[in-house]
């Protein structure tokens, strides 16, 4: 009986110190500059820009969002969340950079209208083309 209750209680030891070193790991995102893409594919912009934090599907469950300081938003109830229409203006100002995020705290999410600006030399038209077809992509994902 007391070898039992020895090798239970070193189990029990070991699992918590197991669980307690696996939360203590953090995925580390690794920061790269942004791929060209066409500013004509919002998809295409959505699966190499948000994808690695807000998931292929845009729930917030990216592969990078484990190491991320706040959850990601998930992207599929913007609508839901706002009486049912989508916030485009909103998400807009998102983009741009214009509205400070709370839940990003020191901007862990790149300003995409910087970035966008950056790839387009300065093209104010194609930041725009860029940020509006991204903007319809993550609208396209609204939950009904």
């Amino acid at each position: 009986m007391g070898m039992r209750y020895f090798a239970g209680w070193v189990t029990l030891v070991l699992a918590s110190v197991t669980m307690a070193t696996a939360q203590e790991a953090k995925t580390e995102v690794k920061h790269a500059s942004a791929p060209q893409t066409s500013p004509a594919s919002g998809k295409e912009m959505f699966v190499s820009y948000c994808a690695a934090c807000h998931g292929k599907g845009a729930k917030g469950d990216g592969p990078a969002a484990a190491g991320l300081k706040a959850v990601p938003a998930d992207l599929t109830v913007l609508a839901k969340l706002n009486g049912g229409k989508y916030p485009s203006d909103k998400v807009t100002s998102i983009l741009r950079g214009q509205t400070n995020l709370v839940p990003h705290g020191d901007q862990e999410m790149p300003v995409w209208g910087r970035v966008f600006w950056s790839m387009s030399q300065g093209n104010e038209g194609i930041v725009t083309q860029r940020i509006a077809n991204l903007n319809r992509y993550i609208e396209s994902l609204q939950v009904k």
